[in-house]
C-alpha cells in the first residue's frame, strides 16, 4: 500500500465515518503526512508500532520549527487519533495510541458579540452580497448559526431533506451524534427566503445551501463574506462565524439557561465544554460593573 493509500484512507475515516470538518481534515491529513515522511512508515502494521518516543520526536522537530503550544497540543491530537486508527486497520487488540501528555495550553474565553451586533452582521452579510439569493443564503446560515447555535459545519452539512423546516431541527454534530436545536421564526423565514431567491432547486440528497455555481457551499466562502462585513461595522477580528454560536450560548445563559440544557443545545459531549460560557457571562457582569459603579469610575 501506498502512502497516497494510506492517507487516502485516513480521510476518508475523518470526513465519512467521523465527519470531521474540513478544517480538521486538513489539519489532521497534514499531521499524518508529516509523520509518515519522517518515519518512512509503508503500511498500518508499521505506524501501530509507533510509540511515544516517535511522537516526542516528530513533536520535538516540529516545535524547533516554531511551533507554539497550542498548536503543538493540536498536532499531537492528531497524531494520536492517526496512530490509533493504523493499529484499528493492523488488527490489534488495544487500538489506544502511545501515551504522551502534550504542552499546556491556556484556554482563552470565547468572545461573544451583543444581539444587535449579530443581526447586523447578517444583514451587512445580505446588503453587500453581489447577489440577491447569495445574500439570503449567507443571511441564513449566519442566522442558523446565532439563532439555533449551530457549527458552521452543521448548517452547511444541511441536505435539502431537512425542508420544511418546522419549530425544530435535527441536528449531526461532531462524532455523527445527533441533536435537536428549537428554530426561531427569524431563522426560518431567513432559510425561506433563501430557498425562495435560490436559482437551483432543491434536492432532498443535495446540499441545502448552495455556492455560485451550484455545489456545496464552502465554509471558506462565508468566513470572507463575514470578515467584509465586520470590517464595515467596525467589529473587532474575533466576530467571526464562530462566534456567533458563542454568542448564541453566552447570551442563552445570561437570560436563564442552566448549563445542562445548553449543553444538549450545543452538542458538547461534556458538561466542562459548556461550564467555560458561565466564565464569559462573569467576564461581562465584571466588564458592566467596572464601567457602571460610580466608584470605579471615580478611579478612572
Amino acid at each position: 500500500m501506498s502512502v497516497g493509500d494510506l492517507l487516502a484512507r485516513w480521510r476518508t475515516h475523518l470526513e465519512q465515518e467521523r465527519r470531521r470538518s474540513p478544517h480538521t481534515v486538513r489539519a489532521y491529513l497534514a499531521a499524518a503526512t508529516r509523520l509518515l515522511e519522517q518515519t518512512e512508515q509503508p503500511d498500518w502494521p508499521g505506524i501501530a508500532a509507533l510509540d511515544a518516543v516517535a511522537l516526542r520526536n516528530q513533536l520535538a522537530m516540529r516545535r524547533a520549527e516554531g511551533l507554539g503550544n497550542a498548536s503543538a497540543a493540536r498536532e499531537l491530537s492528531a497524531l494520536k487519533a492517526f496512530i490509533a486508527f493504523a493499529r484499528q486497520q493492523a488488527g490489534m487488540d488495544d487500538p489506544a495510541p502511545p501515551r504522551l501528555r502534550g504542552p499546556r495550553v491556556k484556554k482563552g474565553l470565547p468572545r461573544p458579540i451583543t444581539p444587535d451586533d449579530a443581526l447586523n452582521l447578517a444583514e451587512m452579510v445580505a446588503g453587500a452580497a453581489t447577489e440577491e439569493w447569495i445574500g439570503a443564503r449567507d443571511r441564513a446560515v449566519l442566522l442558523l448559526l446565532y439563532g439555533a447555535g449551530m457549527r458552521i459545519a452543521e448548517a452547511l452539512s444541511l441536505k435539502g431533506d431537512a425542508l420544511p423546516l418546522g419549530e425544530t431541527l435535527v441536528v449531526t454534530g461532531k462524532g455523527n451524534k445527533q441533536r435537536v436545536v428549537p428554530l426561531l421564526p427569524i431563522v426560518r423565514d431567513a432559510v425561506a427566503s433563501y430557498i425562495e431567491a435560490c436559482p437551483w432547486p432543491v434536492e432532498k440528497d443535495r446540499p441545502l445551501f448552495r455556492g455560485a455555481k451550484g455545489g456545496a457551499l464552502s465554509q471558506g466562502m462565508v468566513q470572507k463574506a463575514t470578515a467584509r462585513a465586520r470590517t464595515a461595522l467596525g467589529l473587532p477580528p474575533t466576530a467571526t462565524p464562530h462566534a456567533l454560536r458563542h454568542s448564541f450560548a453566552t447570551h442563552l445563559l445570561g437570560a436563564g439557561a442552566d448549563l445542562r440544557s445548553l449543553q444538549e443545545l450545543l452538542g458538547h459531549a461534556s458538561l466542562g465544554s459548556t461550564q467555560i460560557y458561565t466564565k464569559v457571562d462573569a467576564a461581562r457582569m465584571l466588564e458592566s460593573y467596572r464601567s457602571a459603579h460610580p466608584r470605579e469610575q471615580d478611579q478612572t
